[in-house]
């Protein structure tokens, strides 16, 4: 399969843009110069094989150490990321909801979202959130740890809704989750979009993925060897097949 359009990324005007970042875990060499473009309210589905190198694209962006990006430059609504630490970052807009959500033990629903707003700038107020996840406004005397799965993800997304994003990125958001909470999740980042917020979503299940994405991008061993739209990749059996293994 040819690489598609993987570069374009460089001089296509964008919301968001990360253009030939690599990063390394220690020796090892794991995001080998991708470039990424986004406008401003799509969602965007990142996919690829176990071991292809989504969550460290994902933690890179995101400005977190681990790993360490090392050349490529990083925009988001013409603000540098690559100049900032990670929690520069979050005050520029960038909200993450990591693959094991990060409830933080002892605390309630609502003290983990009060949590999230010490720094501004703030986001969304919490009737805002409660409005959008009415379980976790039943539930916000509640130890957060003690959620289920689906409610702990709710949880997660709205605590990175409680600061000023612009940028949300996903980590395998669905895993774990009934087929009845994934649908209740797609409908949340659907409303999430309909905001302007954009967003990016790395998901093993790459039909979900697709199904709510506008534009897909796939990675393999470190590499960008497909980005197009969504409906491309549902249409193209011999792309998800290489590359997806679906």
């Amino acid at each position: 399969m040819k690489e598609k359009n993987a570069n374009h990324a460089a001089t296509a005007p964008a919301y968001f843009s990360a253009w030939d970042m690599h990063a390394y875990y220690g020796e090892s060499y794991i995001v080998q110069g991708i470039s990424l473009n986004i406008h401003e309210g799509e969602i965007l589905a990142l996919l690829g094989r176990n071991g292809a190198g989504k969550t460290s694209a994902l933690r890179a962006i995101a400005r977190l150490d681990d790993p360490m990006v090392t050349h490529g430059e990083i925009w988001l609504d013409h603000q540098p990321l690559h100049t900032m630490k990670a929690h520069q970052a979050s005050q520029a807009g960038l909200g993450l909801v990591p693959e094991d959500r990060r409830i933080i033990q002892g605390l309630t629903v609502e003290e983990n979202l009060k949590l999230a707003q010490i720094e501004k700038p703030a986001g969304w107020s919490l009737d805002r959130i409660y409005g959008l996840f009415p379980r976790l406004g039943e539930r916000r005397r509640q130890e957060g740890t003690t959620l289920s799965g689906g409610e702990q993800q709710m949880l997660a997304i709205g605590r990175a809704l409680a600061r000023d994003i612009k940028l949300l990125l996903l980590d395998e958001p669905y895993e774990g989750l009934a087929p009845v909470i994934v649908q209740e999740i797609e409908k949340t980042l659907q409303h999430i979009r309909e905001q302007g917020i954009t967003c990016v979503i790395v998901e093993q299940n790459a039909v979900a993925a697709l199904n709510l994405a506008d534009r897909a991008v796939i990675l393999d061993t470190g590499r960008l060897v497909f980005d197009g739209t969504a409906k491309e990749v549902l249409d193209n059996t011999e792309l998800r097949h290489e590359y997806l293994a679906i």
